[in-house]
């Protein structure tokens, strides 16, 4: 009867063409295949809302913007750059207060192939190019052992424990517990490193009105986005993790920014303070026509939001504040947020329940799929069909204004992704290694440290240091260009 249900479902929300090799496929097949689409239990209302989310993107036009967009209220934000030395001290030391407590963690999302890199592995494996040839993955982690250090010696206790959980996807799943099992989890207990998976949509032909198949018994699927991050969160399990660990509060962040200040005190101890539903944090456009996305207060909704690039007129990205002489709109997004748990808690089963709580944002792409006249794969050299991807953002505007809060931080400190292959214009691996260098040589020359020659560079440890601290010892010594301390 349930199988009858899954078949009649699909055919229903016009798709019958799934089920073209159905009497030709084993009674095995057969089930896998009605298991696969027993993943999507209204298909009626995913077909549809792929139709509209199809629709509008062929409507919408890079001229305009589609939103009411202005800057967050000042009572929203704050400012690293500009904040005194003694709140950003509180506010650490709040922070860290939750790490003592055993309630603060850290989600990373790292289910990006790095296919743009040319790499065969995930991101986080990836090597820039540092002098001690550590990879991603392990200058994150050895952040984490030194806020748990940190946290120690500020207590005067033992066993700090920072769970870190780690969003994959099924392409980079294998390969990244792999590699972690390969480097002992980088000095962390291997019962505080989870791993979970990221959910899959699937693919469809340009116009939205079928599914493609990659043969006669699966359709063709990709991974969901960072807005899967929700959903996946629920079905793994985690939730139930954190409220078993008594976790209450979150830093989230993705794998390819290499200065990420991976579960900062300073940010988890101002959100949390402020009582925050969510929170994110920005860096400063650094032109106008900048390809990024902006935080903004949506004034129709009167809520945060995101604004793309793409919806914002050359008139709005260029507009200029008289008084201060900065951008109109200026935060760019940079997916490192905040997340009260007891929100996530409450609020998850709702948006999830709700299958189109989060709009699809449509990709173009080459998706090798089934021809169905000859029953071959088939391996198109042009876009053939679209790739959903939900945002992680997507949720900003379902949270009241008070309860959403925005730091902005210093670029050259704490934002420089890795996407592009090596010799591309930005975002490479050159610029990642610079970016690390130049802030470990800035700490270096802040504490006394010498160079032997103006342009030498050094890198310092994350277990050295997490943010410039406990440098004093580096006074009055020379360092040679690609010395690690």
């Amino acid at each position: 009867m349930i199988m009858t249900s899954i078949k009649d479902q699909f055919i229903d929300a016009d798709q019958p063409h799934l089920f073209q090799f159905w009497e030709k496929l084993t009674q095995e097949d057969q089930a896998l295949f009605l298991e696969q689409l027993s993943k999507y239990p209204n298909p009626r209302l995913l077909c549809n809302t792929v139709k509209q989310a199809i629709q509008l993107n062929a409507e919408s036009t890079s001229g305009g913007s589609s939103k009411n967009a202005s800057p967050l209220p000042e009572s929203s934000c704050v400012s690293i750059l500009e904040e005194t030395a003694s709140d950003l001290k509180k506010w650490e030391d709040q922070g860290f207060e939750l790490f003592h407590k055993g309630q603060a963690a850290i989600v990373l999302m790292a289910g990006g192939q790095g296919t743009r890199l040319g790499s065969e592995n995930p991101k986080g494996c990836y090597d820039i190019g540092l002098p001690s040839n550590k990879p991603v993955f392990q200058i994150q982690a050895e952040r984490i052992l030194k806020l748990q250090q940190l946290t120690d010696e500020k207590y005067s206790t033992t066993g700090t424990v920072i769970p870190w959980y780690i969003m994959t996807s099924g392409a980079t799943r294998a390969t990244t517990e792999k590699f972690f099992n390969s480097h002992n989890y980088f000095g962390l207990q291997r019962e505080n490193v989870v791993f979970f998976d990221q959910g899959f949509l699937p693919c469809f032909s340009m116009d939205g009105s079928k599914i493609l198949m990659k043969d006669q018994h699966n359709i063709c699927e990709a991974p969901d986005g960072n807005g899967g991050l929700y959903k996946s969160m629920y079905d793994s399990g985690v939730l139930q993790d954190f409220q078993q660990r008594g976790i209450k509060h979150i830093h989230m962040y993705c794998v390819d920014n290499v200065l990420v200040k991976v579960g900062d005190p300073v940010f988890l101890g101002w959100a949390s303070s402020q009582k925050y539903d969510i929170a994110t944090k920005v860096v400063r456009k650094r032109s106008a026509h900048e390809s990024v996305g902006l935080i903004v207060l949506d004034r129709d909704l009167n809520a945060p939001s995101v604004i793309e690039y793409s919806e914002i007129s050359k008139e709005l990205s260029e507009k200029v504040d008289e008084d201060t002489g900065k951008l109109h709109l200026r935060a760019a997004n940079i997916v490192n947020h905040y997340y009260n748990v007891d929100v996530l808690n409450r609020m998850i089963p709702e948006w999830i329940s709700s299958q189109d709580f989060l709009p699809f944002h449509i990709a173009k792409k080459r998706i090798a799929s089934l021809d169905f006249k000859t029953g071959e794969l088939v391996k198109p050299v042009e876009p053939n069909g679209v790739k959903l991807e939900q945002f992680i953002f997507d949720v900003f505007p379902s949270i009241t204004l008070e309860k959403f809060g925005c730091m902005e931080v210093c670029r050259d400190s704490e934002f420089s992704p890795l996407k592009n292959a090596p010799g591309a214009a930005n975002d490479t691996p050159q610029t990642c290694l610079s970016s690390i260098l130049n802030r470990s040589t800035k700490w270096v020359l802040e504490n006394g440290g010498l160079l032997e020659s103006p342009d030498a560079q050094v890198e310092v440890s994350p277990l050295t240091s997490y943010n410039g601290e406990g440098l004093e010892f580096v006074r009055g010594k020379v360092f040679k260009n690609g010395e690690c301390i």
